[in-house]
């Protein structure tokens, strides 16, 4: 009996230990396969090497290793929602080139695939996202698009680089994370999604173009979609305010006082007095309110005639010779414009010098027109997605959500509705009906994907990419607090649109008294309407309710 005790208790530690170490656990082989690197390698493709892989209990804290994940992106440290094989792993792509992928395979797997986007120039695994899909049971997958690195240098004289970043890494990260699923698993995914923003909003969009059966739904938010010119445009709005001692030159100050006016007159246009602007696009504004008088004495609290034209210059489209280049900045995004107009962007001057390949002694200074039409001709890695005909991914079924916020000051939000308008125009003479398969939704008063300015506390939550960071950075907070569901989590929205045909006529934004601490309780909530439906206030009711407001088409 003593001997029979003691293995008993041995069992019981045992058990106990496991809920603490990673690598341990009953969940540390699923399907037959351990959570292991000579375990997983056998599940990728010749020539793959496993960095790490080790088994996770839930509420366990995994830290990517920096070594592995050194680019912009780069994640600290996340709570993993529930018990887990975590790894990475570098895969093998033309040229001799490489890319690395961020996996997380739940226990509690729900036979569903999600794969996550990147930002900026896509230089690391989007850990974030990878371990937020983990909330909802998916198993998860991100690339690094084949570099670790904020800027662009890697992409000089490298065409196979480029094309990597451009498409090849995330279609190829798709396949095999696809089939390593299945394997470890030992079944069939029945579901395969995508979500986005930025960067990866311009990813999600390039996939249903040139692979439309790799996914069943796609969550592409605020994309970077026109790469050729939107990298141009990053610079172009910088030199419009260049250089600062010039007296047309906008600073902060300027910037700061421009959208509280913007404000003032914009939000009572829309017939609601609420600090937010719901159709900037409808918006007359006049910048010369601001103009100074003759008596001023404190010149950085009103605009001079060059300050205004600056300001008309970057409320308007920017043509070059009688021809539309991009799309302008939008009334109520002037709140973060000073990191986009104070100085010419890296994302446009990286991308001169590196991706247009000439070199590294090229300077904003050196501008011209011509390099537009350099642009257009190199489209870098092919990453522009403007294959408008989305018909393909329409015919297997594919449901496609597109977001993008009114108050966006990094990728301006009329590039979202043109490329609505182009695929528009190729999809009606087939005779499909947008709405059947693509629901596109601005949000008025969010900026980048996510957030909104002091001025305006506008709802910008709704579970979209990258939004449940501004909860809290470590993972531990997930989807839209308080309201998991499909009127208000865009991904349970799109599931309910893919398998029970429950199309999203609205999705409900929150914004909390307290982001950080949604604890404390809901500030507003409003409808995201169907492009091009907006929201209306009922003439009753609590203007912060959303059940006050209903979508209606212009």
């Amino acid at each position: 009996m003593l001997i029979l005790d003691l293995l008993q208790t041995i069992l019981l530690w045992k058990a106990e230990l496991e809920n603490y170490l990673p690598g341990t656990g009953p969940g540390s082989s699923v399907g037959g396969y351990q959570c292991s690197p000579d375990s997983i390698k056998t599940l990728l493709p010749a020539g793959s090497k496993v960095l790490y892989a080790s088994h996770y209990q839930a509420d366990a804290t995994f830290t990517p290793p920096k070594e592995h994940n050194a680019g912009a992106f780069r994640a600290s440290s996340f709570v993993l929602p529930r018990s887990a094989c975590v790894f990475q792993a570098n895969l093998t792509l033309p040229g001799d080139t490489q890319h690395s992928v961020g996996v997380v395979l739940p226990d509690d797997w729900n036979g569903r695939f999600m794969t996550a986007g990147n930002g900026g120039f896509s230089g690391s695994v989007s850990w974030g996202s990878v371990v937020d899909a983990a909330w909802y049971g998916f198993a998860a997958i991100s690339t690094n698009t084949g570099h670790e690195s904020s800027g662009a240098e890697w992409a000089y004289q490298n065409e196979e680089a480029l094309k990597n970043w451009g498409y090849r890494a995330m279609h190829n990260a798709v396949v095999n994370g696809k089939s390593l699923t299945e394997n470890y698993y030992g079944k069939d995914i029945s579901y395969s999604y995508y979500r986005g923003c930025s960067a990866g909003g311009k990813q999600g969009l390039k996939e249903v173009e040139m692979f439309p059966n790799d996914f069943d739904g796609v969550i592409a938010g605020a994309p970077a979609w026109w790469t050729t010119r939107l990298q141009l445009w990053n610079m172009i709005v910088g030199i419009w305010n260049s250089p600062a001692d010039s007296p047309h030159h906008l600073s902060n100050e300027h910037l700061g006082l421009l959208a509280q006016e913007v404000i003032r007159q914009c939000d009572p246009q829309d017939g609601v007095k609420d600090n937010m602007v719901m159709d900037p696009s409808a918006c007359d504004f006049r910048p010369e309110e601001l103009m100074c008088g003759d008596d001023a004495t404190d010149k950085s609290t009103c605009l001079n005639p060059q300050q205004v034209k600056t300001v008309h210059k970057l409320h308007s489209d920017w043509v070059e010779d009688g021809k539309f280049i991009f799309p302008h900045l939008t009334m109520s995004s002037e709140y973060d414009w000073r990191g986009l107009v104070a100085a010419p962007a890296n994302l446009g001057t990286d991308y001169v010098k590196w991706m247009l390949q000439l070199g590294g002694n090229w300077t904003w200074e050196d501008w011209n027109a011509d390099l537009i039409k350099l642009s257009d001709e190199l489209n870098p890695g092919n990453a522009t997605a403007d294959n408008y005909d989305l018909s393909p991914f329409y015919n297997k079924g594919g449901k496609l959500i597109h977001y993008h916020g009114w108050s966006d000051w990094s990728i301006a939000t009329g590039s979202s509705i043109y490329f609505y308008d182009q695929v528009t125009a190729a999809l009606q003479p087939k005779g499909i009906d947008l709405d059947d398969f693509y629901r596109f939704f601005l949000v008025p008063g969010m900026g980048h994907c996510a957030g909104t300015s002091d001025l305006m506390n506008a709802p910008w939550a709704f579970a979209g990419d990258g939004q449940s960071s501004r909860f809290g950075k470590d993972g531990s907070v997930h989807s839209v607090p308080g309201y998991e569901d499909a009127r208000h989590d865009v991904v349970l929205a799109m599931m309910n649109w893919v398998e029970n045909g429950t199309s999203p006529d609205e999705l409900i934004a929150t914004k909390f008294v307290n982001d950080r601490d949604p604890q404390q309780g809901v500030y507003r909530q409003r409808p995201l309407c169907v492009h091009p439906a907006q929201a209306q206030y009922k003439g009753t009711g609590d203007i912060n309710a959303a059940d006050s407001w209903e979508c209606k088409k212009p």
